[in-house]
């Protein structure tokens, strides 16, 4: 496609101001580690809730998103649990609280919280830091792949090079300009420049989802939608088997679902409910949500600024998805048939702007889209030096450095991980296939060792830290194993093994201290099983109040995850003209709001 000169000029502009941000707030990003890394924990929580948003507004994630709702219609709002998606409501409704209260400044930190400062703590510190590093490692290799294969699309020209014996391709070559343009204003500015530019980053995504909807409403009808979409594709609820035959429209979308694993939908749905929980208990993974976490003002900030991250992510970005779909589902359909089986639903999102969007708003969109590629590269990047450089280098290698000298080691630290991710994002070979590795494979290996830390009394450093080798090394090896087997049938196993080593590494080395277990739960106070711990409180300090809201948590939790729900199918059931559905979930929306405010907004803590 060959871009008008005022789109290319927007698109410049707006790399300028992003990396002139950095630049600008740099100095107040350099003070301390503090600074860099938590913004001085000075940044307002609806602020850093926009931040959070904009690093989940990712581009490989918006064009995968497209995929599976060209294919799946109302169905594909479920699939997006396999991450799961609402983590993010147990992190609102209690864990962000619990995070907090630690005044840690990374997760791995925050172990000696939980554990202490004995061998069993340095173990657990140390593999949340190589968990920490590698998770990122893997979210820039999918960055990596996805802002490549966009930026090909729509600039013409061919950037291939050699280098020695290996070929750059042009995608690759868009993926490192436009990547070493955002670890440039990332390194230089910190946490004040992610979330500077991140704000910037937010307001040209939302009018990119809302000029694509604009778009979609005026360019086709409902009669064109149901002509071109199967019977039960507008269907949000399902049985058993998926049941969408394609065969009489696009006969290779069902070669494309039977690859997918997704015939037997229920089943899908349960492992993705069960796997679920069990990685939303466990809490987010130590990277960009957790450092805004931690970079709040108060335990109460962090729980606002977590489901404002709802409140403003889902509509927008669900707007842009359902009007790319349509406009695939309409207008793309020639091309996707002459793919054959090699049929790529990825190019939707690319043919669509190209043919649909005006000069002068193409730029704001194709800003917007790299934006919302830069915002998560940026959040990712600034997150993982933070445990290099805190939790190793300051730790154990260097202790008594000068601020300067870890603002300069954070430099280099985050050069190196960028640097690594790239090297392994040369071997993937789609969005895809690393998309379902990262959420149903690695974190397998997170959530046992996540989940105890948090609810069980005698659960210990080394539990924690074989618990997470475990976890680590199985999520390498058993995809290697069962070759072909989709891996959300394999966390299970996964998460069988992890949980083995958490168990035989706690029970056959001692407890952690009682002082060190009184701290904590004092301070924290999750719910659980202490009873011991509260017990052994109880008779120092007879007034000490227990956490005693499993229930109204577990309640929030439900209401959180059906309100989360119709913020993602409202925007869809508009664009594809389901009005009566539409009043229901809007309905169902503001009944989920009432009850958050009355039962967990109105709960939250003041101190």
């Amino acid at each position: 496609m060959q871009i008008e000169t005022l789109d290319i000029l927007i698109i410049l502009a707006y790399l300028g101001i992003s990396v002139g941000i950095g630049f600008y707030i740099s100095k107040r990003a350099s003070k301390n580690l503090q600074s860099y890394f938590l913004g001085g924990n000075n940044i307002p929580w609806y602020v850093l809730g926009v931040s959070n948003a904009s690093g989940m507004f990712d581009i490989s994630g918006v064009m995968w998103t497209v995929a599976i709702c060209f294919v799946y219609g109302l169905k594909s709002a479920w699939i997006p649990w396999l991450w799961p998606v609402w983590n993010q409501v147990f992190v609102m409704v209690f864990l962000a609280i619990w995070l907090r209260r630690s005044g840690a400044m990374t997760g791995a930190e925050w172990l000696s919280t939980r554990f202490g400062n004995n061998k069993g703590q340095q173990l657990s510190h140390i593999v949340v830091v190589a968990f920490a590093v590698i998770s990122v490692i893997g979210f820039i290799a999918y960055g990596f792949k996805g802002v490549g294969k966009f930026a090909t699309i729509f600039f013409s020209y061919d950037l291939s090079f050699s280098l020695g014996d290996t070929i750059i391709s042009s995608p690759d070559a868009y993926a490192l300009i436009i990547i070493g343009i955002t670890t440039l204003y990332v390194v230089k500015g910190g946490m004040y420049s992610v979330v500077g530019t991140e704000i910037l980053q937010f307001l040209l995504m939302t009018f990119a989802c809302f000029a694509i909807g604009y778009v979609v409403m005026t360019q086709v009808n409902a009669e064109q939608i149901n002509q071109s979409i199967p019977n039960g594709w507008k269907d949000l609820w399902f049985g058993w088997e998926l049941e969408l035959d394609w065969s009489d429209i696009l006969p290779a979308v069902d070669n494309y679902i039977a690859n997918d694993d997704f015939n037997l939908f229920g089943l899908v749905v349960m492992l993705m409910v069960f796997k679920g929980v069990f990685a939303s208990l466990a809490g987010p993974v130590p990277s960009y949500d957790m450092q805004r976490i931690l970079a709040t003002k108060s335990p109460k900030e962090a729980a606002q600024m977590s489901g404002f991250t709802i409140c403003v992510l889902y509509m927008p970005r669900y707007l842009m998805i359902a009007g790319l779909t349509v406009l695939g589902l309409v207008y793309f359909k020639p091309q996707l048939l002459q793919m054959g089986n090699d049929i790529d639903f990825e190019m939707i999102l690319p043919y669509a702007i190209n043919n649909f969007i005006p000069t002068g708003v193409l730029g704001l969109i194709l800003a917007g889209l790299m934006a919302a590629f830069m915002s998560t590269f940026a959040a990712f990047v600034n997150a993982a030096p933070a445990y290099l450089v805190n939790d190793i280098y300051k730790k154990y290698i260097n202790p008594n450095a000068s601020a300067k000298k870890y603002i300069y080691m954070s430099y280099v630290a985050s050069v190196t991980i960028v640097i690594i991710g790239v090297f392994v994002g040369f071997f993937i070979h789609s969005i895809d296939s690393i998309t379902k590795w990262i959420v149903a494979s690695l974190y397998g290996g997170y959530a046992a060792a996540n989940v105890l830390k948090w609810i069980w009394w005698r659960f210990n450093g080394h539990g924690y830290f074989w618990g997470m080798i475990m976890g680590l090394l199985a999520s390498m090896v058993v995809p290697k194993i069962f070759i072909g087997v989709f891996d959300l049938y394999l966390y299970p196993l996964i998460l069988l093994i992890s949980l083995a080593g958490c168990i035989l590494g706690t029970l056959l080395t001692p407890p952690e201290s009682d002082e060190t277990l009184k701290n904590f739960y004092r301070k924290v106070r999750p719910w659980g099983f202490w009873k011991p711990i509260h017990q052994k409180i109880v008779e120092e300090d007879p007034g000490f109040q227990g956490n005693d809201q499993f229930w109204r948590d577990s309640f929030n939790v439900v209401v959180g995850i059906v309100w989360q729900m119709t913020m993602v199918i409202i925007p869809i059931y508009l664009v594809i003209r389901e009005y009566f559905a539409m009043g229901i979930s809007i309905a169902l929306l503001i009944v989920c709001s009432f009850l958050l405010k009355k039962y967990w907004w109105n709960k939250l803590p003041e101190q």
